[in-house]
């Protein structure tokens, strides 16, 4: 449990905490491939087409710091698509257009997800100074200010930025710093328990954890101060 009372700051995680609620967005990804009627055979053809994407994006700098949301996304799946495309994964009716529609219908998604979460985070911002830490690739303060959210956040710790990702809880202690607190009287919203609820509380933080649809399999020995299923229960906690 948190006493509210012991809470001076908060630390939020964005991607699929903030815009898309609890769901990984490997996910949200592979339901608009569904969407536009690309059913893989398995769930590792997916994967591996996700897991190169996000593995490119992170030793490149293809994502630049003025691109918004909507660009990121048809970088991601333009990537995607080369790689099931090598592997033979994609069928032939595939095309260049199918990867604007797949990004349309994710930055949709994120903007009904944000659209919901706003409110919330605007209340929490009137009584508390909150920080986004997140692992992102530069373009953050784009994101943001594209979704209406920069203003709320007075400061963002991201990882292509600082040189430290998560797991490592040291971002989450350049959080912490970031709000002239300590850790104990911070309290860290995210929706992966290994890369924010483990490293969070390593730093020593108070922990919120969205859970909802992780990219693993939870065994049922996680924990963490308060388990929360939609965002818009932080008003009630916090």
């Amino acid at each position: 449990m948190i006493d509210r009372r012991d809470v001076r700051g908060v630390i939020f995680d964005y991607g699929g905490t903030i815009d898309s609620n609890g769901v990984h967005w490997a996910e949200v990804i592979r339901r608009a491939y569904e969407a536009e009627g690309i059913v893989f055979p398995d769930e590792a053809t997916f994967r591996d087409a996700y897991v190169h994407g996000e593995r490119m994006l992170g030793r490149n700098p293809v994502i630049r710091a003025e691109h918004t949301f909507a660009d990121m996304m048809r970088l991601k799946i333009a990537i995607q698509f080369d790689r099931l495309k090598e592997r033979g994964s994609l069928p032939a009716a595939a095309a260049a257009r199918t990867v604007c529609a797949i990004a349309g219908r994710c930055y949709d998604c994120a903007a009904r997800s944000v659209d919901a979460a706003r409110p919330v985070i605007a209340s929490l911002a009137e009584r508390y100074p909150l920080v986004m830490v997140s692992n992102f690739y530069g373009n953050m303060a784009s994101v943001l200010d594209d979704f209406r959210l920069k203003d709320f956040f007075r400061a963002v710790i991201e990882s292509a930025a600082v040189g430290v990702r998560k797991p490592d809880p040291e971002i989450f202690r350049l959080g912490v710093e970031a709000l002239h607190l300590q850790a104990g009287e911070t309290v860290v919203v995210g929706d992966s328990y290994d890369k924010d609820i483990v490293p969070s509380t390593a730093a020593g933080c108070r922990t919120i954890w969205l859970r909802k649809t992780g990219w693993g399999v939870c065994d049922g020995s996680e924990t963490a101060d308060v388990i929360i299923s939609d965002f818009a229960e932080l008003s009630g906690i916090l």
